[in-house]
């Protein structure tokens, strides 16, 4: 039983998955298997209409999303289901936005206030959760925080918050890019969000603002605590 003309699907790039999954070199190859002639399955790529009952039963190892829409990975990986309103394997039909779904990118929250410099909040993140945040697309991140102050203003201004990704080695500073930098000066701990820049004093870098009536500053690496690189912000009733 053939199916009528349908735009969703090319018969001709399902023919052509169907060789490559089976590693057949030749239409002729393919037909053999269906149990069809060479001219049938010409006629169902000329006509874009082919017998989806006699293909999918020939292939029923094989994940149907690819093989019919090129969509996923040829392997079928069976949906199991184990409710009150169904049991055994299950067939997802909701067709998200994005054609690849991805996992869960929520960016866990925490209160730097409650930890006192960045260094102690990630070493003991769970101790500062304060809530997640989930945004479709949203960057890889360690966490994300609301900051103080306004040495980055008009970009970022007190109580915006934003997602960062923690460094392991100053020589993975990207010099230029916005950065957290937690260090100790005197006995006193800061903790800046500035534009990071190579300094001219050796073994130190340069702190810079965006807001212009906050002076540069030259930080020693020994000073320094902590780092993580800025991934995104977002302010109350706008996100940069």
């Amino acid at each position: 039983m053939e199916k009528e003309k349908d735009s969703l699907f090319s018969v001709a790039d399902i023919v052509k998955r169907a060789k490559r999954v089976l590693n057949f070199k030749t239409d002729a190859d393919l037909a053999a298997y269906l149990g069809v002639s060479r001219s049938t399955l010409s006629n169902w790529i000329a006509r874009n209409s082919t017998d989806f009952p006699l293909l999918l039963s020939k292939m029923k190892d094989v994940d149907y999303n690819w093989l019919l829409l090129g969509k996923g990975s040829p392997v079928h990986q069976a949906k199991l289901c184990n409710s009150e309103y169904a049991r055994g394997e299950v067939e997802i039909i909701h067709n998200p936005k994005t054609p690849d779904p991805v996992g869960d990118r929520s960016v866990a929250l925490y209160d730097i206030t409650a930890a006192a410099n960045l260094k102690t909040l990630l070493a003991n993140k769970r101790q500062y959760i304060v809530g997640k945040i989930q945004i479709p697309s949203i960057p890889l991140c360690d966490g994300a925080l609301y900051i103080s102050g306004d040495s980055m203003y008009p970009i970022l201004k007190s109580g915006d918050i934003v997602g960062f990704k923690e460094i392991s080695s100053f020589s993975n500073v990207i010099y230029g890019e916005m950065y957290l930098v937690s260090f100790n000066i005197d006995g006193d701990e800061y903790l800046a969000v500035k534009y990071v820049n190579r300094s001219e004093i050796d073994g130190c870098i340069k702190l810079v603002s965006y807001n212009p009536h906050h002076e540069p500053m030259d930080v020693p690496f020994v000073a320094i605590q902590a780092m993580a690189i800025v991934k995104f912000s977002i302010r109350k009733n706008m996100m940069m």
